[in-house]
């Protein structure tokens, strides 16, 4: 059945009820909310039942995400990577799957110059270890990177209830951990590319989830949790936590006087491992211990972009014209000047559209339930956390929401609570918030069942026209540049092959330098077109391969096999 078929099928005289395209999923929004109200009773007993069970519960958790996603890959395959920062990230990856922390140096490097890459003085990717680590779990343990990223999304989605039940009553706890799977599951770009985001998400829920443990109880194993998810967010986002390491602070205020210096001591030292594979690999690609991968970057090739108060960096390295064009582009949006209050400001301003990443629309009204309790001082600390990081993220140019993953949890807590306290509202001595809260519960699910089962049951061609109506939702599908098509006939060749990559005047920063730890052992190993003189030596150097040209603007990219290279 294809989608015209499809779309004929809701032409009312064409329908065996008469029904429009509209009346159906109006229909199904209406079935789905009786089914909830009416079953409430039981759905609520069952909730419960499972609540109260927290391995059974978070293991329930764990799995749901991941089994969506995969009920997905008829339609939408395990994801392909697209751009520098999938290519550099999966590079860091296979460093770690081949057991060490950096890679020698190429002789012929300058043919593999590409973004987020260093290649002196060691050859590796310029991210941190906490993303890497998961996608090397997977490519080991699965064959497959991706696989790592699925399983720490549903980690996160599990860490989510042990996080909110250090807060708020069990059944509660599980109703947001099941909003987290719908928010950052099988349709969201954390499970959809190789970026991630749930590592710092996890992370975040280590640390406000020991908290209030810590409050109440005192305990050795809360104070590891504290170190080590601390430790995480150093491993994933290393400037944020500093954001987070601020955060934790005030928090110490609420830990009883004769508790705190034996649970600084055990969060310090379960912080240690974090901190010397930091050091460890610092030293490993760049040489210096307290040099990060990030910075010598910056350093080399003037990206990723500096703070807004600090001045863009000048490359101290010649650019391929690919880097030249992100360096350009990055220069452009940090615009090469510090900061005024009013630009500040309104960056700041701008950014208040991705809570919407967070939160389902019909929860916003909720949050208006949290404003009273601000008067609270563990309250008061939590909203300032959120500011922290508002704040701390807004003195760098570019926006994404894994910057902020490490405070998901938090605004999960936040909708959980004005839920919470809008079902216990009365009026006139009638439980009427109960009600209210249950229909914008069955507002969220049905949002998610409609799209996810739109996922499901569509075409690419409905996927296409659907996608600016979206929302935030991102998951891959179809193979719009052609970089299926080209992987199937490089696989398709007997012998190993030499693909060099030229680009036109007109590309637009869509990697295609896919080279893995090892170079020379790969089955295809991708090069810049440096001109037929130069490109002879690296065919000498890699005798026995089949000579590729790729030219991937156009449309659909050609791959053509080569004798020797054409100018």
């Amino acid at each position: 059945m294809n989608v015209y078929s499809i779309l004929r099928f809701f032409l009312p005289l064409r329908n065996p009820v008469g029904f429009t395209l509209a009346d159906v999923l109006e229909f199904g929004l209406a079935l789905f909310c009786l089914v909830g109200i009416l079953w409430r009773g039981k759905l609520a007993l069952g909730l419960r039942w499972l609540a109260e069970r927290p391995v059974g519960c978070m293991s329930v958790l764990a799995a749901l995400p991941v089994l969506l996603r995969l009920v997905l890959l008829r339609h939408n395959p395990v994801p392909m990577p697209q751009v520098a920062d999938d290519f550099s990230f999966l590079l860091l990856a296979d460093t770690l799957a081949h057991f060490r922390l950096a890679n020698p140096v190429h002789p012929m490097h300058r043919f593999f110059e590409s973004i987020f890459i260093l290649r002196e003085p060691s050859y590796s990717s310029i991210y941190p270890l906490g993303q890497g680590i998961v996608l090397a779990l997977g490519q080991v343990l699965a064959g497959e990177p991706w696989a790592g990223v699925a399983t720490s999304v549903g980690v996160f989605c599990s860490a989510c209830f042990w996080m909110l039940r250090g807060w708020v009553r069990p059944t509660v706890a599980l109703s947001g951990a099941l909003m987290a799977v719908m928010l950052f599951g099988p349709l969201n770009q954390w499970m959809n590319n190789y970026w991630g985001g749930a590592v710092s998400g996890i992370a975040g829920c280590l640390v406000f989830g020991a908290l209030p443990r810590l409050w109440r109880e005192g305990r050795v194993r809360e104070a590891v949790i504290l170190g080590a998810g601390l430790g995480l967010q150093v491993l994933s986002r290393p400037f944020e936590a500093v954001l987070l390491a601020i955060c934790i602070l005030p928090a110490a205020y609420w830990v009883p006087a004769g508790w705190r210096r034996r649970i600084a001591g055990v969060a310090l030292v379960s912080l240690v491992p974090a901190l010397a594979l930091t050091l460890a690999h610092n030293k490993a690609v760049t040489g210096e211990w307290a040099t990060l991968p990030y910075m010598l970057s910056r350093q080399q090739y003037g990206v990723p972009a500096a703070f807004t108060f600090q001045t863009m960096p000048e490359p101290h390295r010649a650019l391929t014209p690919e880097q030249e064009l992100d360096y350009r582009t990055q220069k452009a949006v940090h615009d090469g000047l510090p900061d005024s209050p009013a630009e500040y400001w309104a960056r700041l301003r701008a950014r208040v559209k991705f809570l919407r990443f967070f939160m389902f629309a019909p929860m916003y009204p909720v949050l208006l339930f949290c404003i009273p309790l601000v008067r609270r001082p563990k309250v008061l600390w939590l909203a300032g956390c959120l500011g922290i990081f508002a704040l701390g993220t807004n003195f760098y140019p570019y926006f994404y929401p894994h910057y902020v993953a490490a405070v998901a949890c938090l605004v999960l807590l936040a909708t959980m609570v004005g839920l919470d306290r809008l079902a216990a509202v009365r009026i006139r001595g009638h439980l009427v918030g109960a009600d209210a809260a249950r229909i914008l519960l069955l507002l969220c699910g049905a949002q998610f069942l409609f799209w996810y089962g739109f996922r499901i049951f569509g075409s690419e061609d409905i996927f296409i026209a659907s996608g600016p109506y979206e929302s935030w939702n991102y998951v891959n599908f179809g193979d719009a540049e052609g970089r299926v098509a080209v992987a199937r006939k490089l696989a398709a060749t007997p012998t190993p092959n030499l693909v060099f990559v030229r680009y036109s005047r007109r590309h637009l920063l869509r990697e295609w330098l896919q080279n893995g730890a090892d170079i020379d052992h790969s089955r295809t190993v991708w090069a810049l077109d440096l001109g037929p003189e130069e490109d002879r030596a690296l065919i000498s150097y890699y005798p026995g391969r089949k000579v590729w040209l790729l030219e991937p603007d156009l449309i659909p990219p050609r791959l053509t096999a080569l004798e020797a290279p054409v100018p």
